[in-house]
C-alpha cells in the first residue's frame, strides 16, 4: 500500500463514529417534559455529570441532567480508554506554586481517583472491560529516557508510586517497536471501554432517580439568592443547585468557565482486525501506551485484542476525521512499520479541555458548582470530581478536595476560542519531529 494513496487506507464501510459505540446498545433514556423546578440541575452528561447525578439522586435530591445532544455523546464515549493518576504537574512544580502540603494533597487526589474508579465500577457492577493493564510510557529521545529514569526514582521515593524503568534494549518485551529509547512502566494504570463505562453510569444515574434529558441545550444560567433559573431550548427550569460538567464542550451559557478551559480536539483511529500473531508481537503484555512527545500519542489494543486504537493530535488546527485518519495512520506506521498495509476501520474525534496551569479545577463561582479541565487525562479524575461535586451539593464533608480554593487562571482577551492553539501545536509538533530525527541520526 502506498502511504500517499489515502483512498487505499480506508477499509470498506469505514465509520466516522467512535469504535467504542460499535454494536453497543445505548441505554433507553425515557422521553419526558422539562420540569419546572428541581433540587439539582447538572449541565452535561459525561463522566463528571453522571457521577454527580448518582450522588445527588441517591442523596434524596430531585436531579435533572441536561444534555445538548444525545446523552453521553461527548468525549466520554470517544476517548482512548486509558486511565492514569491524572495529575500532569509533578510534585516539585506544584510545590513551587502551592506549597508542599497542598502539592502533596493534589498529587494524592490523582492516586485516589485511580483507585476510586475501580471501586465505582465494581460497586455499580458495570461491565466495561476495566483492568489494570499497566502503561508503557515511552521516551521519544535518549534525553527523554534520562528524564523518565530520574522522575521514576523521585516518584518511588516521594510518592510511593510503582514504576519500573525499562531500557531500550529490553523494551520489546513490552512493546514491539524500536522507535523509542526506553520507557517508564506504570503497572497500576488501567484500561476501560469508555462507552460501556459511560452507559453503565447513565443506567445507574437513572436507576437512582435522576432525570436525563437529551436534545436540551442550556442557553443561559441566571443566579439569585434563592436559586438559579436555567434557560434551555425547551424552556425554563429552576434549580436550587447547579453543577456545570461540560469540560471540552463548555460554551456561552457559562462564560466564566468558558474563559478558563481550552478545548482541544483529540483524534483516534481503529485498524481493521489484525491476526492474533501480529497483536502478540506488537503488544505482548497488552499494555496501554503513550509517549513523551509534547504533542502526545496514545494507543492500545482493543479489549478483544483484534485491533489497534491509535490516537493523538495530528494538525495545528481542528480538522476532519477524513484528514486526521491518514495522518494518524502514518504516525502509527512510524512506530509499527508492520502495519503499513493495514487499513482504517474507524476514524473519529472528541474534545478535551486543557487549563492554563495543567490542573483540573472544581469549585463554585457565583453559586454555580463546576468541575472541568482534565487536560486529556480525565477518565478517572472527571468521574472522581463529579462524585465529589455531588457530595458537596449534599453538604457532605467528604466532598472537599485538594483542588478547592485553587485559583482558576485565564488569560487577557481569552474568550474560550483558542486562537493561539494552531501556532503552539505547530511549534511543538515541529520540535518533537526534530528531536526524533536528531535521536535517530545520533
Amino acid at each position: 500500500m502506498q502511504q500517499g494513496d489515502d483512498s487505499r487506507l480506508w477499509a470498506p464501510g469505514w465509520s466516522a463514529s467512535s469504535y467504542w459505540l460499535e454494536g453497543l446498545d445505548a441505554p433507553d433514556v425515557p422521553q419526558a417534559d422539562l420540569p419546572r423546578e428541581v433540587d439539582v440541575a447538572i449541565v452535561g452528561s459525561g463522566y463528571t455529570g453522571l457521577n454527580a447525578a448518582i450522588e445527588t439522586a441517591r442523596g434524596g435530591r430531585s436531579t435533572l441532567v441536561l444534555e445538548a445532544g444525545v446523552p453521553g455523546q461527548g468525549c466520554s464515549s470517544r476517548n482512548g480508554g486509558q486511565i492514569s493518576t491524572s495529575i500532569k504537574p509533578g510534585l516539585a512544580a506544584l510545590t513551587a506554586r502551592h506549597g508542599p502540603e497542598r502539592a502533596e494533597a493534589i498529587r494524592a487526589e490523582g492516586r485516589r481517583a485511580l483507585d476510586w474508579i475501580e471501586e465505582r465500577i465494581d460497586a455499580e457492577k458495570i461491565d466495561c472491560d476495566f483492568r489494570r493493564a499497566g502503561r508503557f510510557h515511552a521516551a521519544h529521545t535518549p534525553a527523554a529516557y534520562e528524564d523518565l529514569a530520574r522522575d521514576a526514582e523521585v516518584l518511588r521515593r516521594t510518592e510511593g508510586i510503582e514504576v519500573e524503568v525499562i531500557p531500550r534494549a529490553e523494551q520489546r518485551r513490552e512493546l514491539g517497536t524500536d522507535a523509542y529509547h526506553g520507557a517508564a512502566l506504570f503497572p497500576r494504570h488501567a484500561a476501560v471501554n469508555p462507552a460501556k463505562y459511560l452507559h453503565g453510569l447513565l443506567r445507574s444515574a437513572m436507576k437512582a432517580g435522576a432525570m436525563v434529558l437529551g436534545q436540551t441545550p442550556v442557553l443561559s444560567i441566571t443566579s439569585g439568592p434563592t436559586g438559579h433559573e436555567i434557560r434551555t431550548a425547551r424552556g425554563m427550569v429552576r434549580a436550587r443547585d447547579v453543577i456545570v460538567a461540560t469540560n471540552g464542550y463548555t460554551g456561552a451559557a457559562t462564560p466564566w468557565q468558558r474563559r478558563r478551559v481550552i478545548p482541544i480536539g483529540s483524534y483516534i483511529i481503529a485498524t481493521e482486525p489484525l491476526a492474533p500473531e501480529v497483536m502478540d508481537h506488537l503488544f505482548p503484555t497488552d499494555r496501554i501506551a503513550s509517549d513523551t512527545c509534547k504533542v502526545v500519542y496514545y494507543y492500545r489494543a482493543s479489549p478483544d485484542r483484534t485491533r489497534i486504537l491509535f490516537g493523538g493530535r495530528v494538525s495545528a488546527a481542528e480538522t476532519d476525521t477524513r484528514i486526521s485518519g491518514p495522518r494518524l495512520h502514518a504516525d502509527m506506521c512510524r512506530i509499527f512499520p508492520e502495519l503499513s498495509g493495514t487499513r482504517i476501520s474507524h476514524s473519529w474525534m472528541g474534545t478535551v479541555a486543557y487549563t492554563f496551569d495543567e490542573l483540573a479545577h472544581c469549585g463554585t463561582h457565583e453559586g454555580v458548582h463546576y468541575a472541568m479541565g482534565y487536560c486529556g487525562s480525565g477518565v478517572s479524575m472527571a468521574s472522581y470530581l463529579g462524585m465529589r461535586m455531588g457530595q458537596k451539593v449534599l453538604g457532605l464533608a467528604e466532598g472537599q478536595t485538594a483542588f478547592d480554593g485553587l485559583p482558576f487562571p485565564t488569560r487577557p482577551f481569552y474568550n474560550g476560542r483558542p486562537w493561539f492553539l494552531p501556532a503552539a501545536v505547530a511549534w511543538y509538533r515541529w520540535r518533537d519531529t526534530r528531536q526524533r530525527e536528531r535521536a535517530m541520526a545520533g
